[in-house]
């Protein structure tokens, strides 16, 4: 059965490593206020300010970064792990984790979106552990987006408050309701895993999928590799998260409803989590059900124990 982390509480200890692209320092500081003033006792990683020394797009260098994720995640006496941002980067360092030892330790709490996707799949398959798409601490979408921020903090502390998921423009592209385990994120990194260990296609599930910055003739690519590699053959349910800066929103709406609307399988427009204004915090691993209709993603019992 998927492990269920300890909630956080007043005291608790959040590790921040940085797996991807490189951080603001400015972000970085305002984000670690922001989370002591919640009372948690805040560790940064050794190499999270770090910059690759020929590669501007990484934040240091793979192994550093994976050797910071992987301290956070072993040490003891840490209760969370928080990717302060996604960018690129989690391809190139996952495979440098010693999974084996990583499965020895206590499960925690892990939070990242994005390119942080990566990780959250190869979580799923090497630690079995309900994991969080959520916004990253030295980010806009949380330093300065009041609502994603405190919506973060209901899951982490109090998750049977934030047990029902929806946005404000929460729409049925198909009717219909479903149950299942939740999965996905980035639907480019998804796509980008597809023949790598643990990225087989789902069965079963309830599919999250979101992107930014993907013009509707790549997305139509991205889905549509999804689709050749069987990813929607065991699929029960797919909620739809944002698409900022991926083009004019009916023509991203357009190729969606010709890939994915056609398949017939219950699915939501918009539930309003990835690259947005006021983004939700979404369990991974979870069993969940989605109501198309009412446009909402339940979690059936709190993501955190």
């Amino acid at each position: 059965m998927t492990a269920r982390p300890h909630r956080l509480r007043a005291g608790s200890r959040v590790a921040l490593v940085a797996p991807a692209g490189p951080v603001s320092p400015k972000f970085l500081t305002k984000g670690i206020q922001q989370l002591e003033s919640w009372g948690l006792q805040v560790e940064v990683g050794k190499h999270v300010l770090d910059r690759h020394p020929t590669l501007p797009y990484l934040a240091g260098s793979d192994s550093d970064r994976a050797a910071d994720f992987q301290a956070a995640w072993c040490d003891p006496e840490v209760d969370a792990v928080w990717s302060v941002r996604g960018g690129y980067g989690c391809l190139r360092m996952v495979d440098l984790l010693d999974w084996d030892q990583m499965a020895q330790a206590t499960p925690k709490v892990f939070l990242g979106s994005s390119d942080v996707t990566v990780l959250h799949t190869a979580m799923a398959k090497y630690l079995d552990v309900v994991t969080l798409f959520a916004p990253m601490v030295a980010t806009s979408g949380f330093v300065e987006d009041a609502t994603a921020r405190e919506h973060a903090r209901r899951v982490l502390f109090t998750p049977e408050e934030a047990q029902v998921l929806t946005g404000p423009a929460s729409a049925t592209m198909v009717h219909g309701t479903a149950r299942g385990v939740v999965v996905g994120g980035n639907s480019s990194l998804l796509s980008a895993q597809l023949g790598a260990p643990g990225a087989n296609a789902p069965d079963g599930v309830i599919l999250l999928l979101e992107d930014v910055t993907e013009d509707p003739y790549r997305l139509d690519g991205i889905f549509t590799s999804l689709l050749r590699a069987g990813w929607f053959t065991g699929v029960n349910g797919i909620a739809l998260g944002s698409w900022t800066e991926c083009g004019p929103p009916h023509e991203v709406e357009a190729v969606l409803t010709d890939l994915i609307g056609s398949l017939g399988i219950p699915t939501i427009w918009e539930l309003g989590f990835g690259h947005c204004a006021g983004q939700l915090t979404v369990p991974l691993g979870a069993e969940a059900e989605l109501d198309a209709d009412n446009g909402t993603l339940t979690i059936l019992q709190p993501a955190l124990s």
